[in-house]
């Protein structure tokens, strides 16, 4: 079993990107029709954040392309990758202090982390927290394919997380995603699209333990398989408020944050997550979405 998915890994690997975005699309819309539950959850969770229609049918294929892009960006050559918002990048590390990116479930971010090793990672490396699988051929798979130039992951255990402030207190930069559902005991309640979501205290705690500064980021994919442009903006205390030291007000600040960065692109962010579950012995706050 092992052999056989690393060698369709392999093989997936060469094939043009726009060939592997095109066998998405339908990997996405083969998955959205076979199965009621995925499709329910999709269209609720769009339906909640007034996503057009148009919007929603392209992200059912957008999510199929986030799988069928992997083998690519984990095992064959480089893609094209552009950049908006570099010099926010550039803006912070002059300030000598370590730099939190924090990127949602939108376009692929999984190219977010490889652009920026590639760019900035030889003197100033970024740190990704990454949740292991658990089937030990995907783990060992993801582990190797992530071992790059300027690019480090940290498990999401307590030394996964001592790692992290200690890249940060050491002016270096760290990215994970907030939007994920934490643990219990890890995470607050706080409104994402109106809705109470589970969420993760981690990304304020690391930003207040290190005084680092804070980046939003995601990588769009380009149309017809033309590779990807990563976007980086700076935390808007404008709009958003200094980030709290208040866990509850701290994550209501930084969904805010991710929803501005959803509305950018609605139909690249993956509504089918299941944001709004929550974690063993939590108890839900609210109902499941509405069929």
């Amino acid at each position: 079993m092992t052999f056989l998915v690393q060698f369709l890994f392999r093989t997936l690997s060469v094939l043009p990107l726009a060939l592997l975005h095109a066998l998405g699309w339908v990997v996405g819309w083969v998955s959205f029709l076979g199965s009621g539950r995925y499709r329910r959850r999709l269209l609720a969770h769009a339906r909640l954040a007034g996503v057009p229609r148009r919007a929603v049918w392209v992200s059912v294929g957008e999510a199929g392309k986030l799988v069928t892009e992997l083998p690519r960006l984990w095992l064959g050559r480089a893609v094209r990758v552009g950049w908006e918002g570099a010099a926010c990048i550039e803006a912070a590390q002059a300030h000598g202090r370590g730099v939190l990116i924090l990127a949602p479930h939108l376009g692929c971010f999984e190219i977010a982390a490889q652009a920026y090793a590639q760019r900035f990672g030889a003197h100033h490396p970024i740190t990704v927290l990454f949740r292991p699988s658990r089937q030990p051929w995907l783990r060992d798979l993801v582990a190797s394919a992530r071992q790059r130039p300027g690019l480090l992951a940290a498990p999401t255990t307590l030394a996964g997380v001592k790692q992290l402030i200690k890249a940060l207190k050491a002016g270096q930069v760290v990215g994970l995603l907030p939007d994920q559902v934490p643990p219990t005991g890890q995470g607050v309640w706080a409104p994402f699209f109106g809705r109470a979501a589970y969420t993760m205290t981690l990304s304020a705690r690391l930003a207040h333990a290190a005084n680092a500064q804070v980046l939003l980021a995601w990588g769009e994919r380009l149309s017809w398989g033309r590779g990807y442009c990563v976007h980086v903006r700076r935390y808007d205390e404008a709009a958003w408020g200094p980030l709290s030291g208040d866990p509850p007000t701290a994550a209501r600040q930084i969904n805010q944050a991710m929803e501005s960065l959803v509305r950018e692109c609605p139909q690249q962010y993956l509504w089918s997550y299941d944001r709004y579950k929550a974690p063993a012995g939590q108890g839900s706050r609210v109902p499941e979405p509405p069929p």
